[in-house]
């Protein structure tokens, strides 16, 4: 095969690992440069040299981790070279060492006549990674070992990488023993876990493709590998309890992160009985080691979920040149071969929440403090027995900071347990929760939330094995009695409860039902002017609708507001709520106090009257367009187009009619530059 060769500095770029290119090297003449890929691996950059008019220097080709871009327009493709045979082809695609053992192993006659072969060449690399020891007992043994492997790199027939097929075997010419091709979504293909980095190198009498690893032949199933290293002794002990001995015998294609002994042993004592002693548990935590598909080292990109047998994911990925689990580096020893599938040696046990208790899944969640305090409050034996339960743990920001087991504490922690195994998505609104502690706590199902009580849901479920945990973004504020007892028992709210004594609001406070109540505090009335104030104070009529225009049906929490919810009062058209930097407003007055939870109902407290906004017209015409307007009826009393520079506005006989009929009723409006909007 003839190259191009000219007497020019040559410039390398490397490109980011790939399973599209990894780099090509540029022979540069003063303007024009010979490009020629030296090494790639994918169809897309098949086998040529191409001829690109730019300047003399490397920046005229751009790469990022996914794309080859270059000006089309500059290209120039040249004729392809002749084909020669396997042999010639081995030494001009950087196989050159594969090439030598070769013509040591006297295989040269063969791959050089007549016949329709497929070379599976290791790089030059790739030899140069063996173990001296094993690459001296290769090429030592009169050269039998040495053909022996080479032939297991061979299959008597051409293959391309496209007829590569995923999960596919091919009879290798060594003695029948089977090569296994992957062919992954992303692009590559190994071999026995060995990946085509240049594949589809054509030859007269076959192809070849380059991998980056020697191949060896293997006749040991999964279990087998398992079975036979003593560093895989616990492991063994746990398959053989779990019954997963035969699966990991028959026909599959799974990938096993194998615990070593060593991972193990990191589990406490306790943890590690109860799981062992434990058929359903310890079957999860194995079949969670276990992926449905075969995936090689050599195809796992960062950050991909892979499913298990046990029915959750794993996020399998790398870290430079490590694989990780769940983000963490503990892979030891990878690729170890079965026939079934492939063993990477791990670190680290994993288990999954359906082997955990109630505490061991609250420890791995982001829940300390609540997790602390149920273990100081004495639940601990509740989260690590058996009973089916569900465990609310509030979120951190939950709590003050500081807080010390009381006599309140404890039982208030008791309302955080409920008496059965629930799933968030099978509760409902009105739904009633019995806990521990004998109370009844309310479900409430909004749009953007469901809550349980004041307490809304803030992360996916976590089901453990006998228990589920719902993590929540407050602590329980418990009912105590009715809105008018709530109200009664807190100084702040003197004034109201006169006033709704003399509205005659106090029965509807105290009778069943779901009301939600916008409390003005004792604040909120003192900022009425005096004198108004003790008028309104006598007017019981006024006071009525009033405070009926704080109250609407309908138990709403602050978890519940949208930035655009609305609620109809018992008087008056509507209150208009929304959330900002996690404060609730309504009709633009700040909540103070959110979430005081009632038997029948929820107080939030407020520091000024609530009134109703002021009911704003809209027109599809732009903020100056309307001061001007507005300008002329004021000064000129007309709305006609004035000499002005620029284009007048274009509006028609109906809208301007419309807009000074707005503009009598509302002579504020020019002031109001919040609803001037377009």
């Amino acid at each position: 095969m003839a190259w191009f060769f000219l007497p020019y500095s040559t410039c390398i770029l490397n490109v980011p690992t790939s399973p599209f290119y990894s780099s090509l090297v540029l022979f540069l003449v003063p303007s024009w440069f010979i490009l020629t890929p030296v090494l790639y691996s994918s169809p897309l950059l098949q086998y040529f040299t191409a001829v690109l008019y730019s300047s003399p220097d490397c920046s005229t080709l751009v790469f990022d981790c996914s794309t080859l871009v270059f000006d089309c327009s500059t290209l120039v493709f040249v004729p392809a070279l002749p084909l020669v045979n396997i042999y010639h082809t081995l030494g001009a695609v950087g196989a050159s060492t594969t090439q030598l053992y070769t013509d040591r192993a006297e295989l040269r006659p063969e791959i050089e006549g007549p016949g329709s072969f497929t070379f599976f060449a290791p790089s030059n690399e790739a030899w140069a990674a063996l173990p001296t020891e094993i690459l001296d007992a290769l090429v030592s043994n009169v050269n039998i070992e040495l053909l022996n492997a080479l032939h297991y790199h061979m299959v008597n027939k051409r293959l391309t990488s496209e007829e590569l097929k995923h999960g596919a075997t091919f009879t290798s010419m060594y003695q029948d023993f089977n090569v296994h091709v992957h062919h992954y979504p992303t692009g590559i293909v190994t071999v026995n876990c060995a990946r085509l980095i240049k594949p589809d190198q054509h030859a007269t009498n076959g192809i070849v493709h380059v991998v980056d690893r020697v191949i060896t032949a293997i006749s040991n199933d999964v279990h087998t590998i398992i079975d036979v290293d003593d560093d895989l002794e616990t492991l063994r002990t746990a398959i053989a309890a779990a019954g997963l001995t035969a699966m990991l015998e028959t026909d599959g294609h799974y990938t096993v992160f194998a615990p070593t002994n060593e991972a193990f042993e990191k589990i406490p004592q306790e943890t590690l009985n109860r799981i062992l002693g434990d058929p359903v548990a310890l079957r999860d935590m194995l079949n969670y080691h276990i992926l449905r598909n075969m995936q090689c080292a050599e195809s796992i990109v960062t950050g991909t979920p892979l499913e298990t047998l046990q029915g959750t994911v794993l996020e399998v990925g790398c870290d430079r040149n490590a694989m990780t689990l769940n983000g963490k580096a503990i892979v030891t020893k990878t690729d170890q071969l079965g026939t079934n599938g492939v063993v990477h040696y791990i670190n680290e046990l994993l288990i999954p929440d359906s082997a955990k208790t109630l505490l061991e899944l609250a420890d791995g969640s982001n829940v300390p403090t609540a997790t602390r305090l149920f273990v100081e409050a004495g639940l601990h034996s509740h989260l690590t027995g058996s009973e089916a339960l569900t465990l609310i743990a509030p979120q951190d920001d939950a709590f003050k900071g500081g807080e010390s087991m009381t006599p309140a504490l404890k039982t208030l922690l008791s309302h955080l347990i409920l008496k059965e195994r629930l799933s968030s998505k099978s509760l409902y609104h009105g739904q009633e929760l019995e806990t521990l502690g004998g109370l009844k706590l309310r479900v409430f199902v909004y749009r953007n939330n469901l809550c349980i009580e004041n307490m809304c849901i803030a992360a996916h479920d976590r089901v453990g094995r006998f228990g589920s945990m719902f993590t929540v973004n407050k602590l329980l504020s418990p009912p105590t009695g009715t809105v008018m007892d709530l109200l009664k028992n807190q100084d702040r709210f003197s004034v109201l409860v006169g006033a709704l004594q003399t509205a005659g609001l106090t029965e509807l406070l105290n009778q069943q039902g779901a009301l939600t109540f916008f409390a003005p505090t004792n604040d909120a009335f003192n900022s009425i002017p005096t004198a108004e104030r003790n008028r309104l104070l006598r007017n019981s009529a006024e006071l009525s609708r009033l405070l009926k225009f704080h109250l609407s049906e309908g138990l709403l929490v602050s978890g519940g507001v949208s930035s655009h919810t609305r609620v109809t009062p018992l008087q008056g058209e509507r209150l208009e709520l929304g959330m900002r930097n996690y404060t609730v407003y309504v009709n633009r007055v700040p909540v103070t106090d959110a979430d005081l939870m009632a038997t029948n109902g929820v107080v939030h407290a407020v520091s000024r009257i609530i009134k109703p906004l002021r009911q704003y017209f809209s027109l599809n015409i732009s903020r100056s367009t309307v001061q001007s307007i507005i300008r002329k009826w004021k000064e000129y009393s007309t709305t006609a187009n004035l000499p002005r520079h620029g284009r007048p506005p274009k509006l028609t006989d109906r809208t301007r009619r419309a807009l000074v009929r707005n503009v009598t009723k509302c002579p504020k409006l020019l002031e109001s530059s919040s609803v001037l909007g377009s």
